[in-house]
Order: C-alpha cells, then sequence, then structure tokens
C-alpha cells in the first residue's frame, strides 16, 4: 500500500494507422454527425458471469486478472485486446470483463492479478504502460485499506487482494470495475479493461422480467491492435471508436415476446462517448440510476448517459410485430460537432404473446431529500483545460490536486462548474449524491435528475458556463477517495482531485 505522498510520486514518474475495413461498418467523418448502422447481427448474448468460489453464504470470493494480449473476434478481426478473466478458475478471458454479482450485507473478496506485459515501457504522459488495480465505481464502500482503495496499485506478475464491505451499500444497482492507477486508466479501458458489478435487488417485485446487462463500448483498431494513443489531443479530446458495441457484439439481435415487458441493465463503458437512447416507437421507463432504484417507473422517449453512467429500465413489447432499433441520436458533447446516429441493437418480436405490465411502484422507500441546505459547508469546484492539462481549480493532479477536506456523519453542497467547450462527467468517489440543480445542456437531463428520487455518482457538466449543485451525503467511511471527469483522458491528465474525508474526532489540517 502506498502513502499519499508515494502514489503522488509514483503518478508523477516521468512526465510528460491505417484502419481495416469491415462489412457493415460505417465510417465516421472527422466533423462526427452520419450514420452508423451494421446490419443485425448475432443472437444477443449477456456478458459472462464470475463464478463465486466461496461456500460462505456471507461472502462472494471472485478471481480477476488483467490479461494482454487477449485475442477477441472484433466484426471478423482477431484483435487482441487487454480483458479480463477469472484465472486460475478458467483461462478464458472476456469482452467486457465477468459480471460480478453480490447482495448487500455479503463481503466481497477479490484476488486480482497483474497480467499485462512484462515490460517497463512508458506512456506518452509518461507513466509506466501496464501499472494497474482495480476501482469498485459506485460502491458505497471504505476508500481506504484494502476495500475501495484506488492508491494500491500492482506492476505486472503482482497481485493484489481486496475486501470491500457492502454493509452500508444500496442495493439494486449496476457498478463498474475498471482501472484506476493515474495516467494509465484511459488506454486500458479503451483496449477492453472493464467490468460490471451487480448489487441485487432488496426483493423479488423485479424478478418476473427478464433482465439483461447491456455493457456499451467502442473502439477504433489499427490492424488487430486498439488505436494507440500518439499525441495529448488523443486525450485532450478524449477518444470514440467507429465500432459501437452491446457486450463486445456489433448490433446483435435480442428477442422479445409481444406484450412482455423485459428489463435492461445499462452501463456506460465508453471512455469518452456519449449516447442519447432511444428505442424506434417505444418507450424507455425509467427505474433506476447509478445509484439504485427509483421509486416508479419514468417514462422518457430518450435517456441521455455519459461516460461511467448506468440507467435501470424497462421496456415493453407493446407495437406490432416486426424488428426495432435500439439507437444512440446525435448528441454534441463538444463544441458544435454532433456524434452520429448509431444503431446498437435489434430488438425482435419473437415468439408467443405476452401479458406483463409495467409496475406502476418499484422502490418506496426511495425519496428526495428535503432539508434545509443553507448552512451545509459549501465546495466549489471550477474544471478548465489548457495546454494539454485538466484542472480543477487552477490545479492539475500531475502536479498539485486540489485536495478538500469534509466531516464525516455530515452533509454538504458541492458546486461544480465547467469553463470548458466540452462537457465533463463528474465522479465523486465513495458517496451518491442528489442533483439540486443543472444550469445549461440538455434540458431533459437536467429535469430527470432534479426531480426524481435519484441518486448519482456521475453527472454531466454542461459545457461552456454549465453548473451542477449537488447534495452530497458523507456518511459511513473515512479515508481519501477522489472526484474526477470521467471522460478517463481528463482524469489522466490532470482534472481529478483528492477527497480526504475525516472522522469527527480527528483535528482538522
Amino acid at each position: 500500500m502506498l502513502t499519499r505522498r508515494q502514489f503522488l510520486y509514483f503518478s508523477s514518474i516521468g512526465a510528460a494507422g491505417a484502419l481495416l475495413p469491415r462489412a457493415g461498418i460505417a465510417r465516421m467523418g472527422g466533423g462526427g454527425g452520419g450514420v452508423i448502422d451494421p446490419p443485425a447481427g448475432l443472437l444477443f448474448k449477456d456478458p459472462a458471469q464470475n463464478p463465486n468460489i466461496s461456500t460462505d453464504p456471507d461472502v462472494v470470493e471472485v478471481y480477476v486478472e488483467a490479461k494482454k494480449p487477449a485475442p477477441f473476434n472484433i466484426s471478423g478481426v482477431n484483435a487482441n485486446l487487454s480483458l479480463y478473466g477469472n484465472y486460475p478458475v478458467s483461462q478464458n478471458y472476456y469482452f467486457p470483463g465477468p459480471t460480478i454479482t453480490v447482495k448487500k450485507d455479503q463481503l466481497l473478496k477479490v484476488h486480482f492479478k497483474n497480467s499485462l506485459p512484462m515490460s517497463m515501457e512508458n506512456n506518452i504522459l509518461g507513466h509506466h504502460r501496464y501499472m494497474t488495480n482495480l476501482h469498485y465505481h459506485g460502491l458505497h464502500a471504505s476508500p481506504a485499506g484494502i476495500a475501495d482503495n484506488v492508491m494500491l496499485s500492482a506492476m505486472p506478475g503482482e497481485s493484489l487482494y481486496y475486501e470491500v464491505d457492502l454493509s452500508k451499500h444500496e442495493p439494486g444497482n449496476l457498478n463498474i470495475y475498471h482501472p484506476h492507477v493515474h495516467g494509465t486508466v484511459a488506454e486500458q479501458m479503451w483496449e477492453g479493461l472493464v467490468g460490471a458489478i451487480v448489487v441485487e435487488d432488496p426483493d423479488t417485485s423485479l424478478s418476473a422480467y427478464e433482465t439483461h446487462i447491456m455493457v456499451l463500448k467502442d473502439i477504433k483498431l489499427s490492424g488487430t491492435e486498439p488505436e494507440p494513443y500518439i499525441s495529448t489531443m488523443d486525450y485532450m479530446h478524449g477518444k470514440e471508436g467507429d465500432i459501437v458495441m452491446i457486450n463486445g457484439q456489433v448490433n446483435p439481435v435480442l428477442n422479445i415476446k409481444p406484450g412482455q415487458v423485459q428489463r435492461w441493465r445499462i452501463l456506460n463503458a465508453s471512455n469518452a462517448r456519449f449516447y442519447r437512447l432511444s428505442l424506434e416507437y417505444h418507450t424507455l421507463y425509467l427505474i433506476g440510476t447509478d445509484g439504485g432504484l427509483l421509486d416508479k417507473p419514468y417514462p422518457q422517449s430518450e435517456i441521455l448517459i455519459s461516460p461511467g453512467e448506468r440507467v435501470d429500465i424497462l421496456v415493453k413489447a407493446n407495437q406490432r410485430a416486426k424488428d426495432y432499433k435500439f439507437r444512440s441520436l446525435p448528441y454534441s458533447r463538444t463544441g458544435m460537432m454532433s456524434s452520429p446516429t448509431i444503431t446498437l441493437l435489434t430488438l425482435r418480436y419473437n415468439g408467443p404473446k405476452s401479458s406483463q405490465s409495467v409496475p406502476s411502484s418499484v422502490n418506496p422507500n426511495a425519496k428526495r431529500l428535503d432539508m434545509d441546505t443553507s448552512a451545509l459547508p459549501k465546495q466549489t469546484f471550477v474544471l478548465s483545460m489548457r495546454q494539454g492539462n485538466g484542472y480543477i481549480n487552477g490545479q492539475t493532479f500531475e502536479e498539485d490536486p486540489y485536495t478538500i477536506m469534509s466531516r464525516l456523519g455530515t452533509y454538504e453542497l458541492w458546486e461544480i462548474i465547467n469553463e470548458s467547450n466540452m462537457d465533463h462527467p463528474w465522479h465523486q468517489h465513495t458517496n451518491s449524491s442528489q442533483i439540486l440543480s443543472i444550469t445549461g445542456g440538455d434540458s431533459k437531463y437536467a429535469s430527470l435528475y432534479t426531480t426524481t428520487p435519484s441518486w448519482k455518482d456521475v453527472v454531466i457538466v454542461p459545457k461552456m458556463g454549465g453548473k451542477v449543485t449537488m447534495l452530497v451525503p458523507v456518511m459511513d467511511w473515512t479515508g481519501m477517495a477522489m472526484f474526477h471527469c470521467h471522460i478517463v483522458e481528463h482524469e489522466d491528465i490532470g482534472m481529478m482531485g483528492i477527497w480526504d474525508i475525516m472522522d469527527m474526532d480527528e483535528p482538522p489540517m
């Protein structure tokens, strides 16, 4: 385990081709826009499950191994990726990584091995390319010790052991595991190192619905390799690929019975791509967000989801029997350029009729906090970018991380202001928040998250002076957590700070 001083030292050491054609994959122009509409592919598959090797009902114990090169077939190309597997349970590697499923009150034990190349190679930012670790994004767990501590790291050939106490976590949500060693996160996630964590529902009210996990991920290949990072502009913009997948599949076909209701748990695992989700002629019923289930379904014609965000939706097959496209509609996350319209999945009506209904209630305990915030401590964060670096309040993580200190057992108001000309998905570790206001950006997004009883650990801070105000509970866990932009390239170039959560009995610094 590294001390804070050692972590910052090692994080800052050494500061700083042609695309193969594939059938059905449209290539995007540099100005954005256009259409990516590949033909319907193979039958939809959920991500693989990581088997629990524990015989103790109070424990989930899994193996996770990061491996490179790990071959994976992408649209006919046998690409060499960085993938997660579960050796020694099996010698298979998965894109996305195998899903870890746990229940509230269970102890999650993870044996992690770094099997990335035995090399001392640095990336263009000057960081060791293959040093890695795990972050349990979205889990309300300790950021210290051997829990969700991103200051732990492993060199190639080394291993880490984690124990994550979920006794304080709200059940019924989808979370993420991915690397979190500063300076290398973007490359490692871009090449495939990401997976889902499901904390099971608190009851069985949703168990009647066929449920699927959908991990959205894009990539661009140069030959058989992920396109490399060759300049700081790759980090300033954030990488977007021309191959867009769900669970490693291009436009898979998902069957649904006429009249059936399905539950889709969706994770944006892309480095920088935003998705504006829409299903032709269907309503998306939002029932859960980053931090858990909502009180009832909220019907939406579209849902915007940025990197690191998750949504839990119900879809009812109430149209005539045919194929329908689940798409990402154009969205401008930077400047005036819009992303293309992308077909993500084909929903195919198939099979005998069903007669399921969308429920009127989901989680009656979900409520918006109602409290006087006028006397709460307030933190202000200003996000900016210049000369190849990202900044929070004028400080870059590489040189002088912006650090705040919070008292355990309190609430705070956080105000995040975006001075750049691109959206930034703000993510804080350990504690989810409720969004009080969003200025600028997509009005539907702002209305959704400022009126529903949703808990968020990622929220879009709109470009060009956009502002988010959130109510942050500082509860249950002390330690050194992080906050950062979840366009992970921006995190790697410095748009990250340290959140030092202290016990009430600790003397102020």
